[in-house]
């Protein structure tokens, strides 16, 4: 059989919002020394898709110039490994990261170059391409954020924007280490933020007064997710910046968790517990790779429960 010499990708010919993401036509990729080529089943989209695209100056710091890809999460089958590549097969189910990259028909990464988001790892029996595709960038950061606050069972962590991609795995592995969690989210969140394991509780003004309410004994340790509201609650509430993290904003005194910094096996061990049904990835929509520009807009909305695939 011939193999296909054109593929699908979405591409960005200039920096902006989900109104110019277009699906081109481009050259297939080809592995070359040490890298695998992916045939892609499904892309997970992450707000850093569309941050780091909106406008130069920020593409710039993430290395992005024109024409740029777009995505970073995906899974799907290795079908073709360049010379020097040992542990993966043609075949192989794989999941990981792809900068900017990801919604195509088909990536190229190194598997054993250790940069995160330029990435395969194996996908566990058990775990859809689907999920698979959600779990790198949203997992790799939860995981790098409980790691700076270190949860344990004598915990009552607060946990802030705790319905969002990064917060599905956050929550759920502080309840796995044994914390209690209150979970910030709007009212609509509820019921979400209850079956995942926290306690739900109103973001806005007035929330360090209601987290009191929920947990008299107090409030051992916070991870903002969203801003900084979280941090100014948490701080009220009497928890040492030593055991306050953000991801998304720079406060003085608090450490900033990046997924880069996750540490090494965080993203297998993740994977391993969504095998073992311990840890479950709510799907908040699925969209044909044709509606990427629908997807986006829903992602970059940021009331999306849980995450949002593409489908290749």
């Amino acid at each position: 059989m011939q193999e296909q010499s054109r593929s699908r990708a979405v591409r960005l010919d200039s920096f902006g919002g989900p109104e110019v993401l277009e699906i081109q036509e481009i050259p297939v990729p080809q592995a070359g020394q040490g890298q695998v080529r992916i045939r892609v089943t499904a892309a997970g989209l992450n707000p850093m898709d569309w941050i780091m695209t909106a406008d130069a100056d920020t593409a710039a710091r993430f290395g992005l110039s024109l024409p740029a890809g777009f995505g970073t999460d995906y899974a799907g089958v290795i079908d073709q490994v360049g010379a020097g590549v040992t542990g993966f097969a043609p075949g192989d189910r794989v999941f990981g990261g792809a900068l900017s990259r990801s919604v195509a028909d088909f990536v190229v990464v190194d598997p054993a170059g250790g940069i995160a988001a330029n990435e395969a790892h194996h996908t566990p029996d058990g775990v859809d391409d689907r999920t698979a595709a959600t779990l790198t960038i949203a997992g790799r950061t939860a995981a790098a954020a409980l790691a700076v606050v270190g949860p344990g069972p004598d915990d009552t962590v607060l946990i802030g924007g705790a319905a969002g991609g990064v917060g599905v795995f956050a929550v759920q592995l502080a309840r796995l280490a044994g914390a209690r969690v209150i979970g910030t989210g709007s009212a609509t969140s509820a019921d979400f933020l209850r079956d995942l394991g926290a306690e739900p509780v109103a973001y806005g003004d007035g929330l360090a007064d209601r987290v009191r309410a929920l947990a008299p004994g107090g409030v051992t340790a916070a991870i903002d997710l969203h801003g900084m509201d979280t941090v100014h609650a948490a701080r009220e509430l009497g928890v040492p910046d030593g055991r306050i993290c953000t991801i998304a904003a720079q406060v003085d005194g608090v450490s900033s968790a990046n997924g880069a910094n996750a540490a090494p096996g965080a993203l297998e061990e993740i994977a391993r517990l969504v095998a073992a049904g311990q840890l479950r990835v709510p799907i908040a929509a699925s969209f044909p790779v044709e509606e990427i520009r629908r997807a986006a807009e829903l992602q970059a909305g940021r009331h999306v429960h849980g995450k949002i695939v593409i489908d290749l």
